[in-house]
């Protein structure tokens, strides 16, 4: 005996079962691929805790990502980028109106090891505006704080997710002839607002100020706070850079010619 809307009835159920079949199915894919969830993305996580912990412990072993060096005067500068941190999940986040937090730090170490020589950071805030539909971004790194508009993900990328001839060191501080390279440290609302704090007064110093040896008291504080607070991150990546030798200054100019003498 069939009841009325029974066939309705059932093919709902079926595809209701099929939706969560499929939500299953995505959770168990995304569980091996995004960090910091519960089941098997608590393997993944740790993986990416680890790598990042390498970063101060052991950074010639992180994975080796292509960057550019130039010479702008007398400061070294980084070109490198870094977009793959903004994953699905930090796609969605940046899309909520609540604010993003992606910040960057480059150690420039001795490719032989050692002290790091000299540190670079920059620090982005994002908010997206629900109103005007518009990405509101605050940018903090080398000369100050600056404000921008994004109109997409794209534009957040540019301006966030990527280091554009960033301040690095001195030139004088390297030596020529001797190899470096820079360990990256890239973390989404990675930390407290005390630490967002010291990342500020550190970008904002005089240009060339990037220097930092074993007993700067800031930069030991970099090092015990991401160690003790490293698992406090949405998402991280660290990475290093291929091994550089110093930039060289550009030739100097030919002297002007001379005029011939007169008789």
């Amino acid at each position: 005996m069939t009841f009325p809307g029974a066939g309705r009835g059932a093919a709902r159920w079926r595809s209701i079962a099929l939706l969560a079949a499929l939500s299953l199915g995505a959770g168990r894919a995304a569980a091996q691929e995004r960090p910091g969830d519960a089941g098997g993305r608590q393997e993944t996580k740790e993986i990416a805790d680890a790598d990042a912990q390498q970063a101060l412990g052991a950074p010639a072993a992180l994975p080796t990502r292509v960057a550019s060096l130039s010479l702008d005067k007398t400061i070294v500068q980084l070109t490198v980028g870094f977009r793959d941190v903004v994953d699905g999940e930090i796609s969605k986040k940046l899309l909520s109106g609540l604010p993003t937090v992606i910040t960057m730090r480059g150690y420039l170490f001795h490719e032989s090891g050692g002290n790091p020589v000299a540190l670079a950071a920059k620090s982005c805030r994002v908010v997206y505006d629900l109103w005007d539909e518009v990405f509101r971004i605050q940018l903090i790194q080398a000369g100050g704080q600056s404000s921008t508009v994004a109109v997409n993900v794209e534009g957040v990328l540019r301006n966030c997710a990527e280091a554009r001839r960033l301040p690095l060191v001195e030139r004088s501080l390297v030596r020529d002839g001797n190899r470096y390279f820079v360990a990256v440290l890239v973390e989404v609302n990675p930390m407290s607002a005390e630490m967002l704090d010291r990342i500020k007064r550190w970008v904002t110093r005089p240009p060339g100020s990037t220097a930092i040896g074993p007993g700067d008291s800031l930069f030991g504080s970099f090092v015990g706070l991401f160690v003790t607070r490293i698992g406090n991150a949405d998402r991280r990546l660290a990475f290093r850079t291929q091994a550089f030798l110093p930039p060289a200054p550009p030739p100097s100019p030919p002297p002007p010619p001379q005029s011939p003498p007169s008789r």
